[in-house]
């Protein structure tokens, strides 16, 4: 995963993944899931749609493998998620719940920190200054400060408190403590809702299927609402614009028993800020239409982004700038496209014709001047509403010294600042062939390791 980091192989942190518990996974490899582990990771709702998915990969040569296990990088699976019993396992149930009682541990809510308490003599950090309830205080630390923010608030944080690139403090009146690339080299997973294909048979996970299997969820918590939003399956591909020589997939496929039009507009297209126009152009039209989708997700983007401090003040959000599409050869979009070929060949495939699937007609709002179907519909659809992901990484760089965009050691410490660590997906160097949840609860697992042998203690 981290290979070019020293510590953060796959075989080195393969042991905090297996702290979760995937005792109940289809087709699971075992030797990469726990079942006793604190984070509970098991398969959702099923409908017989993900079946065709299956086989339609195995017809184009994708086999129904375990994708968390490193036998295989490419293949079609049932999707695996963060659940226990039916219901979500967050970070907070899995990990804080079962140990919140512990007499060294408090847990503040409605806490908003404001700037990491530097040291200006000794250069090393000493706590924290926060809000809580209309009043200001200070924790300090007892060892060391560990930010835990996030991919957007920890470089924040960062460059509130005078750590980040010295032109860009100097423009907000922040004293720059420490010249480090903080908010740079914002890597982000794109991926399309635009490519949506109709069938005959009444098997999506419509809205009305859905809701009508709540008092199902209520008694024992199976059924339709124990989806990820409908996505059933995961597949991983290598598209011919990929040129890495590595067997490295380029392409997430996210297999969905329904489109957006699914629940007629309501939710998840607001969620995704689609325009009234493009959605109308597209979906409106077939409400109440059997459909299905793929979502194609870009795995390893060419455009990079970075973030910015929007003020000095901490309650003002940060500025984000995603660069998305921008690489100057063109390749993330190329990438994208040969993705939406493929889902198409899936269509195509004798698994989904059984069912009638046929690909949505209808042109999308802003593209209609171009031919349907072709190159330059697909690059003008995918630059008017790809979404993301929120599998951002990258703002607080981990990386040896001799690399000028590192933030972060392979000890999770900030470069400059003593008793000051970053654990969080921030410090992830790049894009992963995976989605962020469990990765940053392996770099909270590992981080906690690191400062336990770091200072010759076993436990806190």
């Amino acid at each position: 995963m981290l290979r070019f980091v020293s510590g953060w192989s796959y075989e080195e942190v393969l042991p905090y993944y297996l702290k979760s518990e995937g005792s109940r996974i289809r087709n699971a490899d075992y030797r990469y899931h726990n079942t006793d582990g604190y984070l509970g990771v098991d398969d959702v709702y099923q409908s017989p749609l993900v079946e065709a998915f299956i086989r339609a990969g195995e017809e184009l040569g994708l086999p129904h493998i375990d994708y968390n296990s490193p036998v295989n990088s490419f293949g079609v699976s049932t999707v695996q998620a963060t659940v226990r019993g039916g219901k979500r396992s967050s970070a907070a149930r899995a990990f804080l719940w079962p140990i919140r009682d512990r007499p060294n541990l408090d847990i503040l809510t409605s806490a908003f920190v404001t700037k990491i308490l530097i040291d200006q003599d000794t250069r090393e950090a000493y706590g924290v200054k926060f809000k809580r309830l209309g009043k200001l205080y200070k924790a300090l630390a007892k060892r060391e400060v560990i930010l835990s923010a996030g991919t957007f608030n920890s470089p924040q944080l960062l460059m509130l408190s005078g750590i980040g690139p010295k032109h860009h403090l100097e423009e907000l009146g922040i004293p720059c403590f420490q010249d480090l690339p903080v908010g740079q080299n914002l890597h982000d997973h794109l991926t399309f809702p635009g490519v949506s294909f109709l069938m005959d048979q009444d098997i999506d996970l419509d809205n009305q299927r859905v809701l009508s299997n709540i008092s199902r969820y209520i008694e024992d918590s199976t059924g339709p609402l124990t989806s990820l939003g409908g996505v059933e399956g995961i597949g991983y591909i290598k598209t011919p614009i990929s040129t890495n020589p590595q067997d490295q997939p380029d392409i997430e496929l996210i297999f969905v028993g329904a489109t957006l039009a699914s629940d007629y507009g309501v939710a998840t297209r607001l969620g995704m800020r689609i325009r009234d126009d493009v959605y109308d152009s597209v979906f409106r039209p077939v409400h109440d239409r059997n459909q299905w989708t793929i979502f194609p997700m870009l795995l390893h983007p060419k455009s990079i982004g970075w973030l910015r401090l929007r003020s000095a003040n901490p309650y003002d959000r940060p500025l984000l700038y995603g660069n998305y599409y921008t690489d100057p050869g063109n390749e993330d979009v190329r990438t994208m496209i040969a993705g939406i070929r493929f889902v198409q060949m899936i269509s195509d495939s004798a698994a989904f014709q059984r069912y009638g699937s046929r690909l949505n007609p209808r042109p999308m709002e802003g593209c209609q001047h171009l031919p349907f179907d072709s190159d330059q519909y697909w690059e003008c659809a995918l630059r008017s509403v790809s979404v993301t992901l929120h599998h951002q990484v990258g703002t607080a760089k981990m990386g040896p010294p001799e690399d000028p965009g590192a933030v972060v050691n392979n000890l999770l410490q900030v470069y400059g600042v003593g008793r000051l660590r970053v654990a969080d997906c921030s410090v992830i160097p790049k894009a992963l062939s995976a989605h962020t949840n469990a990765p940053s609860s392996m770099v909270g697992e590992k981080a906690a390791d690191i400062i336990k042998e770091y200072w010759g203690v076993t436990s806190f």
